[in-house]
């Protein structure tokens, strides 16, 4: 049981207005990871220096050189309360920290120096003028592409495209010898080390500081927040109950039947819904809180059906629901649909 003054403090952070949490990047785990991506600017000679600030999400405002950390950031409570209702964290720990930051850098430095206009960025990257939309339909393992954020992102839209491209290229020199066999993501990176090598004796066009949504002036509590932006429930495929039974009855035929002792499925699949969700991300491209989503539905069907699996034939269990989540995830983002 939690203890009085912890609970409290977590109830704090729950139901306080964010306005009113004083939330700051200083004093923060944030902090020094932050130092250390200025280190980075700075031995990159990088001339524009961001503005960081805390908002709800990972976020450039175009144009400005401000870049936008999710307050979820600033506090483990807010850490804890985003991972349960979201069901999937950006830029948690130092090295995802950085990974992001070096992304958010790329949207920094094209809207900079306006990078978006020059001849050669739109024959590589497209025209900034396509839609953005944020339903995209990624062809994963693409060599046209560098990988850098979940999800296939530098497919969803130029501008991520030269961000992602930006970001290898500021991690480290190992680009040369990653993309060497991919000519047009190697083509992209090519570019980026030219134009930042030019960039380095140039000073910005733009210097404009404009944050968005600044934590400071949201009005509503982090349990507000998450109940107006969940995810809707979308329409899940015809069959499903099927498909469940075939994971988990499967185990306990005669053949595979041991005495061991037996499992519910939906905590099982409960448990694993955060991991699932982000490694289905990472390689399909579909959405974690879609994945989240269709997992709170097959263990709300596994519990209904009354479903178990021998505790000795787990792993086969988790590679069961692995492949089904992720084929029902590859339909979702290439049809639109569980099922086409």
């Amino acid at each position: 049981m939690a203890q009085p003054e912890r609970a409290f403090e977590e109830f704090k952070y729950r139901r306080t207005p964010l306005c009113d949490l004083k939330l700051t990047i200083e004093g923060t785990p944030l902090e020094p990871v932050l130092r250390e991506f200025e280190g980075e600017l700075e031995a990159r000679r990088i001339r524009v220096k961001p503005h960081v600030y805390l908002t709800t999400e990972w976020g450039v405002p175009f144009p400005s050189i401000s870049i936008g950390v999710p307050f979820y950031l600033a506090h483990p409570d807010l850490t804890a309360l985003h991972g349960e209702r979201a069901g999937h964290l950006e830029g948690v720990g130092r090295v995802e920290l950085l990974r992001y930051l070096r992304h958010e850098m790329g949207h920094v430095v094209s809207y900079a120096y306006r990078l978006y206009d020059e001849e050669e960025w739109v024959k590589l990257f497209g025209a900034m003028t396509q839609p953005y939309l944020e339903e995209y339909r990624p062809s994963p393992f693409s060599r046209r592409y560098v990988r850098h954020l979940p999800g296939w992102y530098a497919q969803k839209h130029p501008d991520e495209d030269w961000a992602e491209t930006f970001a290898v290229w500021m991690t480290d020199d190992t680009w040369r010898d990653d993309y060497c066999d991919w000519p047009l993501a190697y083509a992209k990176l090519q570019y980026c080390d030219r134009t930042m090598t030019e960039l380095a004796a140039r000073e910005p066009l733009l210097t404009t500081v404009d944050p968005d949504e600044q934590v400071c002036e949201l009005p509503f509590t982090a349990e507000e927040y998450y109940q107006d932006h969940g995810a809707n429930e979308p329409e899940f495929p015809q069959g499903l109950d099927g498909a469940v039974k075939a994971i988990f009855e499967d185990l306990n035929e005669p053949e595979h039947a041991t005495d061991a002792p037996r499992l519910p499925a939906a905590a099982l699949v409960r448990r694993l819904a955060m991991p699932l969700a982000a490694d289905v991300y990472r390689w399909t491209g579909h959405f974690p809180e879609r994945t989240r989503a269709l997992l709170r539905h097959i263990a709300e069907r596994s519990e209904r059906l009354e479903q178990v699996y021998p505790v000795d034939r787990e792993p086969q269990a988790i590679v069961g629901l692995t492949t089904l989540v992720t084929a029902l995830a590859m339909n979702h983002v290439h049809h639109g649909t569980y099922l086409p």
